[in-house]
C-alpha cells in the first residue's frame, strides 16, 4: 500500500535517442572513426581504427515528399543499399553501405528515379527553407517553390565539386526569416504595414495575444466604429507580418506589398573566420510564382561571379570582405543604393559571436 507509484515516462523529450535507427556499422564503431575521404561527388568514405568501413551515398531530394516518393527511396534503401537511410537538415538523403561494390548500383537506381547524387565538398548543395504555402501559417511566397525553380537552374553545381567552397543557400517564405543564415539566401520583404479587417478582429483574434506578439509594440487596442478592433503605428511598425498568424484579419500579404529580397554573406562556421550575419544586395524582386525568373537570374549573376573571381576555400561572404563591396557589386552587375547602407550594429560588438579565442 506504500509503495511509490511507477511514473509514466515522459514523451519526446530532449532529442531522440539515434541508435535504434542508426546503421550497424555506425553504431558499432561510434566514436572510433580514424579518417574519411570523397571518392566521388555525392559520395562519403570513413575508415574506422577498427577497419570497418562505410560508404554514405547523398542524393538531393524535395523537403515536402508525398507517400509515393517515400515509399520509392525506402524500396532503393531495401534493394540497393541496407536499409538504414537518414535525412540532413538540408533535406538530402543520405543510405549507408558497408562494401564499396554497392555504391555504384546504388547511384544508378537513384539517378535513374531522379534523385540527383551530390551536394557534397564544394559544390552547391540543397537549399534549406521553409514550409512556404503548404504549412506555414505566415508565408509571403511559397519556399519550396523559389527552391525548385533555382536547384533547377543550380543542378550542375549540385552534382560536381567545383566551386571555391561549400555554397549554403537558404529560402525563407516570410520575413521572419525561418531560413537562417546563408551565403545566398532568398527572404520575403513586406513593405506595407497590414491592412485590417476591422469588422473582424474581434471576432476572430484575441487583441492582447497580437499586442504582445508585436516585436517593437506597434500594435495596440482601438474601438472602430464602435467595435472593439486594433491599431498600427505605422511609424514603429517594421513590417515583419508577425501580427498576421494570430490574427489573419491584419493582412500582411499583397502583390503590391509581398516582394523579394536576396541577401549575401551568411555563415554559421567558425572556419578560417567568424560566423556572420549576412547582409542585403537586392530588393523589391517581383513574387513571381510559379518560377521567380527575376531571383532566379540574381542568384546565378551572384552564384558564377564568386566561382570565377573568388579563391579557393574562400566562402562567398569572405570573398566579398576580400574584394570589397563595391567590387562585388560591380563584378554582379547590381545597383548600389542608400538603402543598402548599414547603420544598425545592435549586438554584434556585445555577443561573443565566435569560438575564436579573444585576446
Amino acid at each position: 500500500m506504500n509503495a511509490t507509484p511507477q511514473l509514466r515516462r515522459p514523451d519526446e523529450t530532449g532529442v531522440p535517442d539515434p541508435f535504434p535507427y542508426m546503421h550497424p556499422k555506425l553504431r558499432e564503431n561510434y566514436g572510433n572513426w580514424a579518417w574519411h575521404d570523397r571518392p566521388r561527388p555525392g559520395v562519403l568514405h570513413h575508415v574506422s581504427k577498427s577497419g570497418d568501413e562505410v560508404w554514405t551515398v547523398r542524393a538531393g531530394t524535395q523537403r515536402q515528399m508525398d507517400v509515393y516518393t517515400i515509399r520509392l527511396l525506402a524500396d532503393i534503401a531495401d534493394k540497393f543499399a541496407e536499409g538504414h537511410v537518414r535525412f540532413t537538415t538540408r533535406s538530402n538523403i543520405e543510405f549507408m553501405v558497408s562494401s564499396f561494390a554497392k555504391v555504384q548500383p546504388l547511384i544508378d537506381a537513384l539517378q535513374s528515379n531522379g534523385f540527383p547524387v551530390g551536394g557534397t565538398g564544394n559544390s552547391v548543395s540543397m537549399i534549406s527553407h521553409t514550409q512556404g504555402w503548404l504549412h506555414c501559417d505566415i508565408p509571403g511566397t511559397d519556399a519550396s517553390g523559389v527552391v525548385k525553380s533555382l536547384m533547377d537552374m543550380m543542378h550542375h553545381e549540385f552534382v560536381v565539386e567545383e566551386m571555391p567552397n561549400r555554397v549554403r543557400i537558404t529560402t525563407s517564405c516570410c520575413q521572419i526569416n525561418c531560413g537562417g543564415q546563408g551565403d545566398i539566401s532568398i527572404n520575403v520583404q513586406y513593405t506595407k504595414p497590414p491592412k485590417i479587417n476591422h469588422d473582424l478582429v474581434s471576432k476572430v483574434c484575441e487583441r492582447p495575444a497580437v499586442v504582445a506578439r508585436c516585436p517593437v509594440a506597434a500594435i495596440r487596442p482601438a474601438m472602430v466604429n464602435g467595435v472593439p478592433s486594433l491599431e498600427v503605428d505605422e511609424k514603429k511598425c517594421v513590417c515583419c507580418g508577425a501580427c498576421y498568424p494570430p490574427c489573419p484579419p491584419m493582412q500582411i500579404n499583397g502583390a503590391d506589398s509581398t516582394k523579394i529580397a536576396i541577401w549575401v554573406g551568411g555563415k554559421h562556421s567558425n572556419a578560417r573566420s567568424k560566423p556572420t550575419f549576412h547582409k542585403l544586395v537586392v530588393a523589391n524582386l517581383p513574387n513571381n510564382a510559379p518560377r521567380w525568373p527575376e531571383v532566379e537570374d540574381v542568384v546565378r549573376k551572384i552564384l558564377y561571379a564568386y566561382k570565377e573571381n573568388g579563391r579557393d576555400f574562400e566562402r562567398l561572404g569572405e570573398w566579398i570582405e576580400r574584394i570589397g563591396w563595391p567590387r562585388f557589386f560591380e563584378l554582379c552587375g547590381f545597383a548600389f543604393t542608400k538603402h543598402h547602407l548599414d547603420t544598425w550594429t545592435g549586438a554584434r560588438k556585445t555577443m561573443n559571436m565566435s569560438a575564436h579565442v579573444h585576446f
